[in-house]
């Protein structure tokens, strides 16, 4: 631990002297703690769970740049780490973290970054990346950094050793794209890779994202996992409302298993008052699979609902004090969990609590 803290230290150090030298350098981070009243119907052993705990929403440390290298080309880079206010744990680099290029190419970038499937909704979500975030349901699971055999289930991932292409804009239309290296061997003999796409509109008060990801091998050779999500927003004035749909495709050694699900979220402000709500829904999984992946397991009854209420007030343009309750209801053979600081829990087990929360940017 006293390692890491130090190499925290250390490139710290680094970012505040290249800031000095090169004004192209950005020092940023997000501190986001939220104290929370959660209980569960059914925890791990069955039983009803009540907790009152102190929990970081991923709060970040990073600093970011660029180099201008003449004729419209740039060096870019980026080291983003994670901070943990509650208990003071990090590390240097375990967020998105990246080196590339840029010009009328767009960019191309080495890294640990956030996949397109991921980034291409995570912001039609107002309660990302929290203990309510949608995440509980879109994406199954969340893996914030993760290799081709560390997660096997979730489509809401920061991918190591990957490669990615982001293209330049043309009238409101951008490509992403993402390839997760082939490096792992698992036993099996299998080659897992990742391959993540995101085509983009964004233009007046509309946004769209058609999303598709595939998972090569994840579950054995020759057996593909794949996720295809449709996205839209509008804003209208202060308003803003989003809808999402979502398909995930799995083959295990026992057979194919399927879930679809949607989600849908509104905002609005008033001033310093910001109201928040999302509602996402878990259809029941279907296919002849035997296995869990992730939430999910066939069978009738294993969908979910997770609803959640918030309140942002604007302290300032950095700071903010927020307030949300949520609750997650499983079928009677649901098996969802809050994604980020779960409970664990049985089947037909009802998550519900509220929180209160204090968050900065600088």
């Amino acid at each position: 631990m006293m390692q890491k803290r130090l190499i925290f230290l250390a490139i710290a150090l680094a970012a505040s002297g290249c800031a000095a030298a090169q004004s192209n350098v950005t020092v940023y981070g997000r501190l986001n703690v939220s104290i929370e009243d959660m209980e569960t119907s059914a925890g791990a052993a069955g039983k009803p769970l009540s907790i009152t705990r102190m929990v970081n929403n991923r709060s970040v440390f990073g600093f970011r740049g660029v180099e201008d290298l003449g004729g419209g080309m740039k060096a870019l880079f980026q080291i983003e780490g994670t901070l943990s206010p509650d208990t003071g744990d990090g590390s240097p680099a375990a967020r998105d973290t990246r080196v590339g290029l840029e010009g009328g190419f767009g960019q191309l970038f080495l890294g640990h970054w956030t996949t397109p499937y991921n980034n291409a909704t995570s912001g039609l979500d107002p309660f990302y990346p929290t203990t309510a975030g949608y995440m509980s349901i879109i994406g199954n699971g969340s893996g914030s950094s993760v290799d081709n055999v560390g997660n096997l289930s979730s489509f809401d991932r920061r991918q190591q050793n990957s490669i990615s292409w982001y293209s330049p804009a043309w009238r409101g239309w951008t490509l992403r794209t993402a390839h997760g290296m082939s490096e792992e061997r698992p036993a099996s003999g299998a080659k897992p890779s990742l391959t993540s796409l995101a085509a983009i509109y964004e233009q007046g008060p509309w946004y769209a994202a058609l999303a598709h990801e595939l998972h090569k091998d994840y579950q054995g050779v020759g057996r593909d996992d794949s996720g295809t999500k449709l996205a839209a927003a509008y804003k209208f004035g202060d308003t803003r409302v989003a809808a999402i749909a979502e398909k995930l495709r799995y083959e295990t050694a026992t057979g194919k298993l399927e879930r679809q699900s949607w989600y849908v979220s509104a905002t609005h402000q008033i001033g310093p008052h910001g109201l928040r709500l999302g509602l996402a829904r878990a259809a029941d999984a279907k296919g002849t699979s035997t296995q869990k992946i992730g939430y999910i397991k066939r069978g009738p009854d294993s969908g979910a609902t997770h609803v959640t209420l918030g309140y942002d007030y604007a302290l300032s343009r950095r700071s903010s004090v927020y307030a949300y309750t949520t609750r997650l209801r499983n079928d009677p053979n649901g098996l969802h969990d809050f994604a980020i600081n779960p409970l664990t829990v049985s089947a037909g087990a009802t998550l519900k609590g509220s929180a209160f929360g204090i968050r900065h940017a600088f």
